[in-house]
């Protein structure tokens, strides 16, 4: 064979080999689809997304749809069929839904037994077996609030604290923020003196006002859609800021924003972490892994965190020792 062939061929077998990585690389991406429960501006959600985005981010192409359910609570389940038709249309390899609300209204009436791919959950705060989870083709990662936690925290700024109230919006996540309490409450470091969920401004004012005289502490939760005495919904911020005005004592909470918002401490959930979770287990189950043989988990681990400015305004000395290890931070107006 001649020199000129050999070379012809080399080249030839080159340019093959070429145009197949070049085709490999421009391919299309797999498609992960993500369902919020919430809104899009939903500070939870934009952790959530964050999260999810730092892992899958080199790999899939990521489709988000939002229920609104915190603010349309009514609305969503005609928001599921939305987000089931962007499903069919959409085809994607798997599908991570967000919060209880996305479980119940998007998950178990249109995908659960019904399409087999990986499902992830995240920030589910139900016991799994209230959905059936998990299934064949269904996991993901629970939401605990670090309650007990926080009380400590909250106990070492102000021993004299023995009393605590609990202020959440009647809403699935309130009502499994009550079911938390109610499980672990013989653990705290002080005593309960009431649980009110409320749905309305005047609600919310009268349970921090009975409160107020009833307790030292009280920790605020799922408060997100509580109805104004002008109809407006009540965003995170506005909510903590009013109770914490009518209450004139510590709060503590369950977020970040939370404690940026006006609440002295807390033990605080990452959400940026349940996304990073779920997208982690997700990985898995796109490489291979049967969804069965994931286990579900849950969150573990806390932040602590301090809102100077509240610890001033209450009159709460410092404590060098205390703030060691805490992220201290100013409030939001």
């Amino acid at each position: 064979m001649s020199k000129n062939c050999v070379g012809s061929r080399l080249v030839g077998f080159a340019v093959f080999i070429a145009l197949a990585c070049g085709g490999l690389a421009h391919s299309a991406p797999g498609k992960v689809f993500i369902v919020m429960s919430y809104e899009r501006d939903n500070p939870w959600c934009q952790e959530i997304r964050a999260g999810i985005d730092s892992v899958l981010q080199e790999r899939y192409d990521r489709h988000y749809f939002y229920m609104n359910t915190k603010r349309d609570f009514k609305g969503g389940e005609a928001m599921a069929q939305q987000a089931y038709a962007r499903f069919l249309a959409l085809k994607p390899d798997g599908v991570i839904t967000a919060d209880d609300n996305a479980q119940s209204m998007f998950v178990l009436p249109y995908l659960k037994d019904k399409h087999q791919l990986p499902i992830v959950f995240c920030g589910v705060n139900a016991a799994p077996d209230a959905y059936g989870y998990p299934s064949q083709y269904i996991t993901g990662i629970l939401e605990r609030n670090f309650i007990r936690e926080s009380i400590s925290m909250a106990k070492q700024m102000v021993p004299t604290v023995t009393t605590i109230g609990f202020i959440a919006r009647a809403s699935p996540s309130g009502e499994a923020i009550k079911a938390q309490v109610e499980k672990e409450v013989q653990d705290y470091l002080v005593e309960m003196t009431g649980f009110r969920l409320v749905n309305t401004e005047s609600e919310a004012i009268s349970a921090a006002q009975f409160f107020q005289e009833t307790s030292d502490l009280l920790f605020v939760g799922a408060t997100n859609g509580i109805i104004g005495n002008d109809g407006k919904v009540w965003d995170n911020q506005i909510a903590t800021q009013r109770i914490a005005q009518a209450y004139g004592k510590p709060l503590i909470g369950a977020n970040d924003f939370h404690v940026r918002y006006g609440v002295l401490c807390a033990v605080v959930k990452s959400g940026q972490a349940q996304g990073e979770n779920a997208a982690e287990m997700m990985l898995q189950a796109l490489d291979g892994t049967p969804v069965h043989q994931i286990p579900i988990r849950r969150n573990r681990f806390g932040k602590r965190m301090l809102n100077i400015d509240v610890m001033r305004a209450l009159g709460i000395p410092p404590n060098r020792r205390f703030i060691v290890g805490t992220e201290i931070v100013r409030l939001e107006e």
